[in-house]
């Protein structure tokens, strides 16, 4: 006799307590729910489900009603279905002991008759990741890449991944790679056709929905098995580039319109990574996926434009004509859709943008700003204008930047107007645009001030016949109503440069050198200490008096730099003010120049990473992606034999995870030179470091008068003969030593020793001692498929692999060798693109001057991969 449904006093909600604690009160409801045949069994289940996972959602542990969970499994209701599943994977993972009891419900569902249920039982199945439960996931699996829905084999491609990173062993036993490989080549996706059947009205919906879903999953899962796989087995690594070969990249080419928009995203990222043979296969695939440029899914542009610019870097023509063919669509994505969606668009953009600045002049007005665009937009917008600026548009893109100045959003302001300048400097009009700087010093508002006086004055770097029109404005100007820091050292600046042009010079720089202790500020310091300097080699009666409070101040300065700067034009003067002259105000020269903020080659970097999060943060992926992210270190199988001591087994390395520390060896070489000069240089807040040569110890020998002396008249002269490098710091004409013989020949050692943790701490303590690009040939690019055929190369060129890692088209290595007769080891981070046949080397050694002959001999070997 079935049990009694229980009363609607049991399944009272929890904000009506019950005698029992929750938990126990859920417990006795699930018991007496199980087996219930009632009309409103599975309402009642629903409820208390919901209750059940609302507990677990708010952390409370409901681990005991496991085996009630189980029980009221048994059921056809699908909702009933999901929800238990959700808590079974939930606590299976936290209590594997329980897990077990799972195994007979899900095989069972696994067998159903609804697919819906089939392919959520073993989605939960292969999410249970037991180890010990790994055998009874295969044959579900296997049964799953057979089901007649692709519902089902859709889940069960995913699933054979995941027992992959369970058991490897066991995925590859049952053979599961071939029967994806099988599948992603003949399967029909007959499930959109079932739900054609069911449902034809919503046919559309659910063609959109999984359409080619199976096969993209097939191949997602086959590209992240094989190239786990290619470090152990050069099977794999044929496997690899079978996936990447011409029959199945047009395969998929052909089918592609039948795919959802995730399924194309996944494909067109393989074809990315194809490298056809000739011309003709490039115009084929462009010709094949010419429409999807019109697609309505950002995604799906994005990555169609990431395949034409890869396949045609090579023909610069067709590269050109890209461009052109690109930017219709580009410039639509960026007006339709959300904010975010416009920015992600318009990071794509700028980096086309900054490559080919010209093929975008015409449509500048495509990056004015809208006043509902929010500020991330708009200053990406700012830039790209900046970029796009040249003789024909440069009036109105400068008139339309300096009605931003006055904008209520002061970060937009002052990016409007760091972009007149930028402009300016790039030789643009110059004649109107310094006269609109100048009548931006006009504006009542002091950061429209601060930032105008920052553009004047590198201005007046490059163009100085323009000194007298700016000179006479901003002689006008008082320092009180400055009061940014990079506003008032752009003032002292002037104010010290052109002195001999500005009446009142001394007497403002004395001015804020008796407020020197209100001044807190570094950079200011440090240019008022330069300014007061070359005004007194200029107009020196009227600023002696205000050179030596001046020094005085600086030596007593708290600030390292300060203090150095200060020493350092006291001993200067000391020594013979000509000279002093020759150092601190030397006849100018126009800087032609102003340095980029990113290199080349980091640019370049990132544009092998379009359509990436690379390309929204303006970075390559290594600069940003920590451990979590990038996986597990994968040391090589086949290292150097290891000598430990005086014993001589040799021992290798097996291929092991090792786990990094937050300071491993996969950071970013810059960053972490970048963090180790800021905290040796005592103090971030300032941008000027101290000469190494004035704070040795030969500067602070008996020879050196006091540095409070300079108030002193009878303090002893500095002697020339004291300090020969700062001698030749100034350029006095000191006897140069004779030079030295020109250094041997690098040899290596046959069979370096050095173990992983040395490696690691040697490569955090080591400065960076070279940083260099260079090529691959073709062949040794196609080879690197299998990274172990360049790890046996370098081992022939006795230079060993400690780690690599990494998957197409990028991949790196970490080697190491070791100078032949000595101790001195050599480190090398080496990062290889196959899509462009680059590789860039990171050089740290023990013995820095034998770096630049290790480098040549890493690229020789390098060189010669794939040739031999």
């Amino acid at each position: 006799m079935a049990p009694t449904a229980p009363t609607a006093a049991k399944s009272a909600s929890p904000s009506q307590p019950s005698g029992k604690s929750e938990v126990a009160d859920l417990k006795q409801q699930l018991r007496q729910l199980a087996g219930s045949r009632a009309p409103d069994a599975d309402d009642q289940r629903r409820d208390v489900f919901k209750r059940v996972i609302s507990c677990m959602t708010a952390g409370i542990d409901v681990s005991a009603a496991f085996g009630e969970m189980v029980l009221c499994s048994a059921t056809s209701d699908v909702v009933l279905k999901k929800m238990c599943y959700l808590y079974v994977g939930v606590h299976a993972r936290n209590h594997p002991d329980l897990a077990l009891l799972t195994i007979n419900f899900l095989q069972r569902d696994c067998h159903d008759q609804d697919p819906t249920i089939r392919g959520l039982a073993l989605r939960s199945l292969c999410s249970l990741r037991v180890p010990n439960l790994v055998e009874y996931l295969v044959s579900p699996l296997a049964t799953g890449l057979k089901d007649p829905s692709a519902y089902v084999r859709m889940i069960a491609a995913v699933g054979a991944a995941k027992l992959y990173h369970i058991s490897a062993t066991a995925c590859l036993d049952a053979d599961l790679p071939a029967a994806l490989k099988a599948l992603m080549l003949s399967d029909p996706d007959a499930q959109v056709f079932g739900l054609l059947v069911c449902w034809p009205t919503a046919g559309s919906l659910f063609k959109s929905v999984i359409g080619g879903q199976v096969v993209a999953n097939c191949m997602h899962a086959l590209q992240e098995i094989w190239t786990l796989e290619a470090a152990k087995s050069e099977e794999a690594a044929r496997e690899i580039e079978t996936l990447y070969s011409k029959p199945v990249v047009f395969y998929l080419l052909n089918r592609i319109k039948e795919f959802s928009e995730w399924a194309q995203c996944l494909v067109l990222e393989l074809v990315s990574n194809f490298l056809p043979s000739d011309n003709n296969e490039i115009f084929d695939i462009m010709n094949l996926l010419e429409d999807r440029l019109q697609h309505a899914n950002g995604a799906v542009v994005l990555a169609t434009i990431k395949v034409f610019l890869h396949l045609t870097m090579s023909m610069t023509d067709v590269h050109q004509q890209v461009y052109e063919r690109i930017k219709a669509p580009l410039l639509t994505l960026v007006g339709a859709g959300s904010p975010e969606q416009s920015y992600s668009v318009l990071c794509h953009l700028h980096l086309l943008v900054m490559r080919a600045p010209m093929l975008f002049s015409s449509d500048y007005k495509s990056f004015y700003c809208q006043f509902s665009d929010p500020s991330y937009v708009k200053k990406l917008k700012l830039e790209m204008l900046t970029a796009i600026a040249n003789e024909s548009n440069t009036y109105e893109i400068v008139t339309e930047l300096c009605e931003y100045a006055g904008n209520v959003d002061v970060p937009i302001a002052r990016e409007s107007i760091r972009a007149v300048g930028k402009i300016a400097l790039q030789q643009y009009d110059v004649n109107a645009i310094v006269d609109r700087l100048l009548q931006f010093l006009e504006m009542d508002k002091e950061y429209v001030t601060a930032e105008t006086l920052v553009l004047v004055k590198d201005l007046l770097r490059k163009y100085p016949q323009w000194s007298h029109d700016c000179i006479a404005v901003v002689g006008n100007i008082s320092s009180k109503n400055i009061q940014e820091p990079k506003g008032k050292a752009a003032l002292i600046w002037m104010l010290g440069e052109y002195s001999q042009d500005m009446h009142d010079a001394p007497y403002i720089l004395e001015s804020l050198v008796e407020n020197w202790e209100e001044e807190h500020s570094p950079e200011v310091r440090l240019h008022l200490l330069t300014a007061v300097m070359k005004c007194f080699f200029k107009r020196p009666p009227e600023t002696q008096m205000a050179l030596g409070a001046t020094l005085t101040a600086g030596l007593s300065d708290t600030h390292q730099d300060v203090h150095d700067r200060a020493l350092f034009y006291y001993r200067l003067l000391q020594y013979d003010p000509a000279v002093a002259e020759r150092v601190v105000n030397p006849p100018k020269q126009a800087v032609s120049v102003f340095a980029d903020t990113q290199s080349s080659e980091i640019k370049d970097r990132i544009f092998d990473e379009f359509n990436s999060l690379s390309v929204v943060y303006q970075k390559p992926s290594y600069m940003f992606t920590d451990k979590e992210h990038r996986g597990p270190f994968e040391y090589s199988e086949d290292l150097t034999n290891l000598a430990v001591g005086a014993e001589t087994t040799e021992n290798t390395i097996s291929a092991q995870r090792y786990q990094e520390s937050d300071n491993d060896l996969l950071l970013s070489t810059s960053d972490k030179e970048d963090n180790a000069t800021a905290t040796s240089n005592g103090s971030s807040a300032s941008t000027y470091n101290a000469p190494s040569d004035l704070s040795g110890p030969s500067l602070l020998s008996s020879q050196i008068p006091s540095e409070t002396s300079l108030i002193n008249p009878g303090a002893p002269t500095y002697s020339s003969q004291s300090n020969f490098s700062l001698d030749d710091l100034l350029g006095l004409g000191v006897p140069q030593a004779s030079a030295p013989p020109p250094a041997p020949a690098l040899t290596l050692n046959s069979k370096p020793v050095l173990d992983p943790g040395t490696f690691q701490k040697k490569w955090g303590q080591l400065a960076l001692s070279l940083s260099q690009e260079c090529s691959l040939s073709p062949q040794g690019a196609a080879l690197l498929m299998n990274p172990q055929s360049l790890i046996r190369h370098m081992q022939n060129n006795y230079i060993q692999c400690i780690a690599s890692g990494g998957q197409p088209p990028n991949y790196k290595f970490f080697f190491y060798a070791q100078k032949d007769g000595a101790t001195a080891f050599f480190l090398v981070e080496c990062i290889v693109n196959t899509a462009s046949a680059k590789a860039q080397i990171k050089v740290k050694a023990d013995d820095g001057t034998a770096a630049e002959a290790f480098s040549t001999l890493f690229q020789s070997a390098l060189s010669k991969f794939g040739l031999s």
